[in-house]
């Protein structure tokens, strides 16, 4: 498709270079200049700057209307999408209301290769802003013919969108790797149709950290591993595999009675067992697929490679990325790596690191095994009593803080209190770093540092 004439000129370029489009240049200047009077919930609180805002505004209306004509399939969110931007400047710039433009968009529903997004809502952004500021981005969606096949398969995921940056406001200047519309400003909570994970940004921080890792440790990678560090459209393409199952695991299996993904307070290592679970679900089904006769080449090459991205990602970057505060990703990489060196598939003998390939994806099924079962019995379980005994299977491969109340046992704890109480019992870094992390996370702090805002064109 190409681009129609706009009044800043012709231009006749291919959809993939929309982030050089004059107008798309306007816009992001616009929305960048109306963060700076946005308050934290989104609102532009100070009257005399209301005129500026309102110039901002304009800017990004006209320049959707510029781009709207090479973006036809979006025509009816980018329609409310103005008209949403022209209400709350009409009614002062209150809290932002963009319920309708975001129902409006649904890219779920056209999952097509290279397909191209505009994105522009009052957001906040994982892992990045906390701000409801108005964020600007340009995506593409990523979706090759063997994901297609695994998700009209047995990998069903009508909620899942992969996706590549093209070019993006500050808030994604981050760590952020995904797009979900509950961050969005609203008046009033929806069900949501999608989430969307930018692959590229997980597949160059990927191969960026786990190079370092792997110099650093002086790990001899496999050959097709190698060949994953070293190009970035085909880790972008094992990433969204290893997404396309993790997400879907979420909802599926022998889940506690109160599913961890409804809202509520409780002991962080809970969802790191649940994110375990995704990942490590993830991997038996890449090995699953890796030995079907009856999948294509590409479909098991692919199975191959995310057994390497599951535990080189986790053992490397989940367990060192981030402060030690109520890390439930960190905490799932310890697990994973103490998991493996326990039993005997992972050495660190002469200060060198290997692993035994042959022997690795039983150790790793094996414990995800023991989170399913973990699962199993819960719905027979009060729920302290699975907090329990989650706490005791983390327990069985990794050292708790010394001052660790939990780790005294139920007896040390106010079992009789409400349930708050006694999660707050849980220390805020609960499972210290080994020594091994510790050292390798001083090595790595400025190489996982310098991956904040990378894309895959950055890579």
């Amino acid at each position: 498709m190409t681009l129609a004439t706009t009044p800043s000129g012709a231009w006749q370029r291919s959809n993939s270079n929309l982030a050089e489009h004059p107008a798309w240049l306007r816009l992001k200047a616009a929305a960048a200049a109306l963060r700076l009077l946005q308050a934290h919930d989104g609102s532009v609180q100070e009257q005399d700057r209301h005129a500026e805002a309102r110039a901002c505004v304009e800017t990004i209306m006209a320049a959707i209307t510029d781009l709207a004509p090479s973006l036809e399939y979006d025509g009816e969110y980018l329609r409310l999408l103005q008209q949403d931007f022209r209400r709350w400047a009409a009614t002062g710039f209150g809290v932002p209301d963009f319920l309708d433009s975001l129902m409006a968009f649904q890219p779920q529903q056209q999952r097509a290769n290279g397909l191209v997004h505009l994105v522009v809502f009052p957001m906040y952004t994982q892992n990045g802003s906390q701000d409801r500021l108005v964020e600007a981005v340009l995506l593409e969606v990523i979706w090759p013919d063997f994901i297609a096949e695994l998700e009209a398969g047995d990998y069903s995921n009508k909620l899942f969108v992969p996706i590549r940056f093209l070019d993006f406001t500050a808030g994604y200047d981050t760590n952020s790797a995904v797009l979900f519309p509950e961050t969005v400003a609203v008046r009033e909570t929806p069900r949501f149709t999608w989430g969307a994970i930018f692959a590229d940004r997980e597949a160059a921080r990927f191969r960026k950290v786990v190079a370092a890792a792997a110099d650093i440790t002086s790990l001899e990678l496999p050959e097709e591993a190698a060949e994953l560090l070293q190009d970035q459209r085909l880790a972008e393409e094992t990433f969204v595999m290893w997404d396309l199952i993790h997400d879907r695991t979420h909802m599926r299996g022998d889940l506690p009675f109160d599913p961890f993904m409804i809202k509520q307070r409780m002991p962080y290592f809970l969802y790191s067992l649940e994110e375990l679970r995704c990942d490590l679900t993830a991997f038996r089904e890449a090995v699953r697929l890796q030995h079907d006769a009856t999948a294509d080449d590409e479909i098991r090459t692919h199975a191959r490679l995310v057994q390497y991205a599951v535990i080189f990602d986790r053992i490397f970057r989940f367990a060192i990325t981030g402060n030690r505060v109520r890390n439930y990703d960190g905490l799932g990489g310890q697990l994973l790596f103490a998991w493996l060196h326990q039993h005997h598939v992972l050495h660190w003998t002469d200060s060198k690191l290997s692993i035994d390939w042959d022997h690795v994806a039983d150790a790793v099924v094996a414990l995800g095994q023991q989170i399913d079962d973990l699962y199993w019995h819960s719905i027979d379980r009060p729920k302290l009593s699975h907090w329990l005994a989650a706490y005791q299977l983390l327990t069985s491969t990794l050292t708790p803080h010394p001052a660790s109340v939990w780790a005294k046992g139920p007896d040390a704890l106010p079992l009789t209190a409400p349930l708050r109480e006694i999660t707050d019992q849980v220390l805020e870094d609960e499972f210290p770093l080994s020594m091994f992390y510790e050292a390798l996370g001083r090595k790595m702090k400025a190489v996982i540092e310098s991956t904040a805002g990378i894309t895959g064109a950055a890579a």
